[in-house]
């Protein structure tokens, strides 16, 4: 895969015209997009069928977790709509319902180990009794047995994570900042060259490109960096 194959381009905006607008400024350049609940509470599921339909590659980010008839009816359903990745937490019952609904349709389903917005502080007031980075690894190890695709983790976690899920599944790092970028609500955080030769194979960013003064600009910035962990020389 090159750069544009592993880059993912996050359409948190609130509307499909927005998106839209997005989709058109950014062009040829990027070939893959993630859409989230905003977007699918706006429409973006309909906009999500036609993007596919149109050639692009779409990485719903629904975070799935319900009991186990449930989530295999919805991903059923996704897996019919052309979508190429789909997540849902990483638990184990889950993922094997979802594994298991998802068979020979090509979906991609990817296990959500930690949010990249949460720290040690956070999971312990949600009742965890172990630090994300031990939890990632768990989860991790979890996903690799019920036959994931693939992991999404924070960048920090993903070359120990590799060890774990063996050479095969994807890595997804969301918390993707590009080299001066503001951080925002992220707290794992790393640049795009420094996540790629960590392990990762997909890279999500969103605000610091869909935010910017000129979003193709951004996006090409993003990618020149990935270039430079991707060219065999650099490796």
């Amino acid at each position: 895969m090159d750069a544009r194959e592993r880059l993912i381009v996050g359409l948190d905006v609130p509307t499909i015209g927005e998106a839209e607008k997005l989709v058109s400024t950014l062009g040829d350049d990027i070939l893959f997009y993630k859409i989230g609940y905003q977007l699918v509470f706006a429409g973006g599921l309909e906009f999500a069928r036609d993007l596919a339909a149109s050639g692009k590659k779409i990485f719903l980010d629904m975070k799935l977790l319900d009991i186990d008839n449930t989530v295999a009816s919805g991903v059923e359903n996704i897996a019919k709509m052309g979508m190429s990745m789909l997540t849902l937490h990483a638990y184990p019952k889950a993922m094997k319902a979802a594994v298991e609904a998802a068979a020979g349709s090509g979906l991609c389903l990817l296990g959500v180990t930690v949010l990249t917005s949460m720290d040690a502080e956070d999971l312990a007031d949600a009742g965890y009794s172990q630090d994300p980075h031990s939890l990632v690894l768990r989860r991790a190890g979890q996903a690799r047995a019920a036959g994931m695709g693939g992991i999404v983790c924070s960048a920090a976690e993903a070359a120990e994570v590799r060890e774990i899920v063996g050479p095969d599944m994807a890595i997804v790092t969301p918390g993707i900042r590009p080299t001066g970028s503001d951080h925002g609500d992220q707290k794992r955080v790393m640049t795009p060259f420094d996540a790629l030769k960590a392990g990762a194979t997909h890279l999500v960013v969103a605000r610091p490109i869909v935010k910017a003064p000129d979003p193709r600009d951004a996006a090409r910035a993003v990618l020149n960096e990935m270039v430079g962990a991707l060219w065999p020389a650099n490796r």
